[in-house]
């Protein structure tokens, strides 16, 4: 292929054509010009994930949940603090951050010259894949922006949309889900069949739900405040999602795909987590493999020693007791071992837990078991903050961490679990929910772990964490906080339903228990042979280096949160969305600041 470099003007943020655009008289001539031209799309990682940096288990890539109640980092989230400021350019609304709409809309506006020497059902496919991803484009800048300039065409220089305004989110929804209507119809399903890697109608029927149910409720929770929608939709929004995520359901139940995978199986929410290869996956519909010499995964490079994450004492005390009643506000978590007792079984697969069972590396010699949390790890990514250090997405499989560019976790970015979470969750909103619902889709979660069903008669709990919910949309939100938990979606979820002065304000993320490893003794656990010993010095250094608070536990960020006594400043009235960057709106003021930035 031929690539042709053009100029740039600096009249707007998407006036460039495509960096990758190619020669019109060599190319679009066959079906295979389409292909090659969408492979690309596949490698954005604006678009995908790709872990050429830090990379995850879930969709968003690793920083998704910094700063969310669940999951922290060891420095805390500037922005959850208030501390963001307007960028002069760039932030996500520079010229570089719309490239990939560019080459999106270049094919689209191109792909006729194939259809008219084949046919549309010969080129429909790759359509449909171009219109998924322009979808999940819009979806990240809506999700941080609000408020969007929709371009369904290639923009040039002189496009009248350099110089409008921005339209109002859910116009720009609308036309997201007009995408994704179309990208379903024409793309081919997989119902169970051989993995291709290429998107499927269930990934778009996936990507659609997800994005009905955020809108859906942000125009519900928001309703009142500075971020509300120009015209509140939030009901066709929360319909749109029932009945794509039903329409998946009824094909698991009807055809056997998609479906969960692991159900009864002791460890089986562990190991949906932990494997290099989902070909033959019902749950994962959609995900990334890695190959050595091509691109590799990072993840498995530092699992094993918490990859510089903690789950906070927030989550873990979400998780239900075996019996499917809430953990007291006291109950014993002295120890790992206890706060794992007679709980959730998804607890113990998502923590590390020093009970012997917990693996570190399988096929070392003799195999290595956790015994401690990483706090001696040499940097921030080989260790852990909280003492709570993340055992859902290891693989243990190997003698020890894999080497720079040799990891081959793969990367999910949708599976069926979460489409039966959006399904409960949407048909809850919209006051539609029947036992049956749940039925078919939260408590086939709950049978994969051998927990008790969810009833719509729901037992208030005094210690649920919205304060004018009702009971079993309460417990919708705690089903999806644990099965979802560390996969990047709780900041989201945070955003949406407009909580970060609920969940987030003054609020000071603490981990497990400190005292339980005050003296602790790698020797008590393991023979001399095992290299763990010499472990010992360093993490009696770190140990007597961690702060508590006056609970006596792991505060991670008392010397650095604002005293470490006040909690995050999350301004409520500004952060829920980005800033628009100055230049842009110097260039086109009618683009308009976002609330509070002024």
């Amino acid at each position: 292929m031929a690539f042709v470099t053009f100029t740039s003007c600096n009249d707007g943020f998407m006036e460039r054509y495509p960096l990758d655009k190619i020669s019109d008289t060599y190319f679009w001539k066959t079906t295979n010009d389409l292909k090659l031209y969408v492979n690309n799309l596949y490698s954005r990682n604006d678009l995908l994930a790709r872990e050429d940096g830090w990379g995850s288990i879930g969709p968003y890539g690793w920083d998704a949940d910094d700063g969310s109640d669940t999951q922290v980092r060891y420095s805390y989230s500037t922005r959850m603090n208030g501390e963001k400021t307007v960028a002069d350019d760039g932030d996500g609304w520079g010229n570089s951050d719309w490239e990939s709409l560019r080459s999106i809309n270049y094919f689209l506006d191109h792909y006729k010259s194939v259809e008219a020497l084949a046919s549309f059902d010969a080129v429909k496919q790759y359509v449909g894949e171009a219109l998924f991803f322009r979808s999940i484009f819009y979806f990240t800048k809506l999700r941080r922006y609000g408020d969007l300039p929709w371009a369904s065409t290639t923009v040039g220089t002189t496009s009248d949309i350099l110089y409008s305004e921005r339209l109002p989110r859910n116009q720009v929804v609308d036309s997201i889900m007009l995408d994704l209507d179309n990208a379903i119809s024409y793309l081919p399903a997989r119902a169970g069949g051989s993995w291709t890697g290429r998107v499927t109608r269930e990934t778009a029927m996936a990507l659609q739900a997800r994005i009905a149910l955020y809108e859906g409720t942000w125009e519900k929770y928001h309703a009142n405040d500075d971020f509300k929608a120009a015209v509140n939709q939030s009901v066709k929004f929360l319909e749109k999602a029932a009945k794509v995520s039903g329409d998946l359901i009824t094909m698991s139940e009807t055809g056997g795909y998609p479906a969960l995978d692991n159900v009864g199986q002791e460890f089986g929410y562990r190991d949906l987590f932990n494997q290099e290869d989902y070909a033959t996956s019902r749950e994962v519909i959609f995900w990334r493999k890695y190959e050595v010499g091509s691109m590799t995964s990072i993840w498995d490079r530092y699992a094993g020693n918490g990859a510089g994450r903690g789950a906070t004492k927030n989550l873990a005390d979400s998780y239900l007791k075996a019996d499917g009643t809430p953990v007291a506000p006291d109950y014993d978590d002295a120890t790992l071992v206890k706060v794992a007792e007679n709980r959730d079984p998804r607890l113990a697969q998502t923590i590390q837990i020093n009970d012997g069972k917990h693996y570190r590396w399988l096929m070392a010699t003799p195999p290595l078991y956790f015994t401690a949390p990483a706090f001696d790890g040499w940097d921030q990514e080989e260790s852990c903050p909280t003492g709570y250090q993340t055992y859902k997405g290891h693989n243990f499989r190997y003698a020890d961490a894999r080497s720079s560019g040799q990891g081959l976790q793969a990367l999910i970015f949708f599976r069926f679990g979460e489409t039966l979470l959006i399904y409960a969750e949407a048909k809850a909103e919209l006051e539609q929910l029947a036992q049956v619902d749940l039925d078919r889709s939260i408590n086939k979660l709950r049978d994969r772990v051998k927990m008790p069903h969810l009833t719509v008669q729901v037992t208030g709990d005094p210690n649920f964490e919205f304060s004018s919910l009702p009971p079993v949309i309460q417990e919708i939100r705690r089903e999806r906080k644990v099965e979802l938990a560390c996969e990047g979606f709780r900041l989201d979820d945070i955003m949406r339903w407009a909580a970060a002065g609920e969940l987030i304000v003054g609020k000071i993320p603490v981990g497990a228990k400190l005292a339980q490893w005050q003296g602790f003794k790698f020797a008590d656990y393991l023979p001399e042979a095992q290299p763990d010993l010499s472990r010992q010095a360093v993490f009696d250094d770190r140990i007597s280096a961690l702060q508590t608070d006056a609970n006596g536990y792991v505060n991670i960020f008392k010397n650095t949160l604002n005293g470490g006594t006040q909690g995050f400043k999350f301004h409520v009235g500004r952060d829920y969305l980005f800033p628009l960057p100055t230049n842009q709106l110097t260039l086109n003021p009618k683009l308009k600041q976002n609330p509070g930035w002024n």
